[in-house]
């Protein structure tokens, strides 16, 4: 009789025993990934990455073609936009400094913008994976079809274009991530403004202007500009 009543007992005890293991395990489990995860930050830290470098090798300009409407006096009448159509190609390269840790680049779009408007469409590049000191280029086809111009940057298109030399500004904007050993980080916004100083051959003034306007008519320009980097 004794026997029979002290099974459940046994039962309780084994089970809460089992419990208090389990608890142990899963603690020391939690434990040993919090430890893993803060020795990674550490040396994350540690090794302070930078930011990676960027320069604009080079501009071909395909098209500039612009039609400017002349900016009558407020008084008499309201501005009106004029249209902007641009072929480029650019060609941009990205250094990693760091000797021991691996950038990602993923979600990076480029586009150009006069005086802060955006003229081209953007163009998604390639997502890739840039090792210890690599170096990565692109070179993205940046291009807009009769996009208009505010009629605020009509004169100063026009006059740019009468001199010969329009400054543009490349622009890529996407995420990265870090990688040490097998750990990879959360994404970062990346942000890159390239000044690209296209020299042109203009024809035209007052109304309309014209750059490169010819079929098949291309000018190449070498810039090594360096490009301001924000992460």
């Amino acid at each position: 009789m004794s026997a029979h009543t002290m099974e459940p007992k046994d039962c309780g005890h084994h089970d809460e025993e089992r419990r208090a293991l389990r608890r142990r395990i899963f603690i020391f489990i939690l434990g040993l990934l919090v430890l893993i995860l803060l020795i990674i930050f550490i040396v994350f830290l540690i090794l302070r990455p930078s930011k990676p470098s960027f320069v604009l090798r080079d501009t071909t300009v395909y098209e500039f073609n612009a039609t400017l409407s002349s900016l009558l006096p407020v008084a008499t009448a309201s501005p009106t936009p004029g249209f902007l159509s641009s072929n480029l190609q650019v060609t941009v390269s990205s250094r990693n400094p760091n000797g021991r840790i691996g950038i990602y680049y993923y979600q990076l779009d480029a586009s150009a913008s006069y005086r802060g408007q955006q003229v081209t469409l953007p163009v998604l590049l390639p997502e890739s994976y840039q090792g210890h000191k690599e170096v990565t280029d692109w070179s993205p086809f940046l291009i807009g079809r009769s996009v208009p111009v505010s009629p605020y940057l009509g004169d100063a298109l026009s006059q740019d274009l009468n001199a010969g030399m329009v400054l543009l500004n490349v622009k890529i904007d996407g995420r990265v991530k870090w990688k040490v050993g097998t750990w990879t980080s959360g994404p970062y916004h990346l942000h890159v403004n390239c000044p690209a100083l296209l020299m042109l051959k203009a024809s035209g003034s007052g109304a309309a202007a014209s750059a490169v306007a010819r079929t098949g008519l291309s000018m190449k320009t070498q810039l090594a500009q360096h490009c301001t980097v924000d992460v």
